[in-house]
């Protein structure tokens, strides 16, 4: 059956036309960026607003992280036994609410705790998205999609922290967060009015937790699942680092103002949206594993060159180029690691598509801000960080397509 027929055919209504599913789609899926680029710009001036240390300003993107990544382990499975919609539905609604108590957050405690909600309702965007999309498409075409959204939802990191930085002319961090709960009322209603529910077949029934128990162990026990699972927490620690460290670093060190910043993390977006539309166009040709594992090894060279770089004290140009190659090769490699590794997880996509985001965010939250906290937010720092993360994964990567994907899933190759 063709993916335009199960957009179409499951429950007999007429079809979502491609470019229908990739915007709804694509801008529920950007909940991740959205909340953590938009208010970028303003993380310094949060501290001293909050009277708090950096460490603890940049643990209001970790704690959000560490929602995003627990939040989709409750909203992916409950996906799938309850269907796609009434989930995303309630997740965005809550993430509006949940934005407006940030707005308001007296102390930094108080902040750190909403934030972490915030993650937490907001995954149900990130995760159930991925989920709609196995859903519909599977295998080169799964992963062709995957591209196609990675150019919606790479426009987030693209706008957002550009807009953050215009904003910041205006407004301190507070009326970010109430920009942000704005767009969480607007996006409940793309859910609700844009959005058909696309899991007819295979819905599971019975208890929510027994349900969810079984098809947690039934991913587990899949190697392929697990090799890249495990290849995205280590490169979930390199990209966060990015995300978390940058704006200290570029702001801090290089001297750049929050308007300049928002413009070098856009053009970075930039680049790895750039690498995603590679993808999109050469992998028929290459086949998926092969774009994956050139992905990996070239972004792992450019995280290596970026070390050897900072030592020899390059400038700040130099430093923010080899980013965006880093940047660009992982958007390279990306939604080809995803389509493998839910080739064989369809019925369980939803919870499938859940453990992977929870590898990457897990990463990101948990090491990124103790290696800050530890070793202090530096270039070298920052550097040293994104190579490690990024050489392991390619090792993983390495492992995967080499040696376990021959035999588990050898028609991929």
């Amino acid at each position: 059956m063709t993916a335009a027929k199960r957009a179409a055919g499951r429950s007999g209504k007429p079809q979502m036309s491609v470019l229908r599913i990739t915007l709804v789609l694509g801008v529920l899926e950007a909940f991740g960026p959205l909340s953590l680029d938009l208010y970028l710009p303003q993380l310094p001036q949060l501290a001293r607003s909050l009277e708090t240390t950096d460490a603890l300003a940049q643990a209001t993107m970790s704690v959000c992280m560490i929602g995003l990544g627990l939040g989709q382990l409750i909203a992916g499975p409950l996906s799938d036994r309850f269907g796609r919609k009434r989930p995303l539905v309630i997740g965005v609604a809550l993430f509006a609410l949940l934005s407006a108590v940030c707005a308001i957050a007296p102390t930094i405690e108080i902040l750190l705790a909403a934030r972490f909600l915030q993650g937490l309702a907001g995954a149900a965007g990130v995760v159930i998205s991925m989920a709609v999309a196995r859903d519909l498409f599977e295998g080169v075409e799964l992963s062709r999609m995957l591209s196609l959204l990675a150019l919606v939802t790479s426009l987030t990191p693209i706008v957002a922290p550009v807009i953050g930085g215009q904003l910041a002319r205006f407004m301190d961090w507070r009326g970010i967060f109430f920009v942000l709960a704005g767009i969480g009322v607007a996006l409940v209603c793309v859910a609700q009015f844009g959005l058909r529910e696309t899991l007819h077949e295979g819905r599971h029934e019975g208890k929510v937790i027994r349900t969810t128990a079984g098809n947690v162990g039934t991913v587990l026990r899949d190697p392929l699942f697990m090799a890249f699972m495990t290849a995205s927490f280590l490169g979930g620690i390199a990209f966060f680092s990015y995300i978390s460290m940058s704006s200290f670093v570029l702001q801090g060190e290089f001297g750049l103002t929050p308007q300049m910043f928002s413009m070098v993390f856009a053009m970075n977006a930039l680049a790895q949206l750039g690498g995603s539309q590679l993808s999109r166009v050469f992998v028929r040709r290459l086949g998926i594993a092969r774009m994956y594992l050139t992905g990996q090894l070239a972004s792992a060279t450019a995280a290596c060159v970026l070390v050897v770089s900072t030592l020899l004290g390059a400038g700040p140009i130099v430093f923010i180029v080899l980013l965006a190659l880093y940047l660009g090769s992982a958007g390279l490699g990306g939604p080809n690691g995803t389509s493998i590794a839910l080739s064989s997880h369809g019925a369980r996509a939803g919870t499938a598509s859940a453990m992977l985001g929870l590898s990457m965010f897990a990463g990101g939250a948990v090491i990124a801000p103790v290696v800050s906290s530890v070793f202090g937010t530096s270039t070298m720092t920052m550097a040293a960080t994104i190579a490690i993360g990024s050489a392991l994964a390619t090792c993983v990567a390495l492992y995967a397509i080499l040696r376990v994907l021959p035999r588990e899933r050898p028609g991929l190759l």
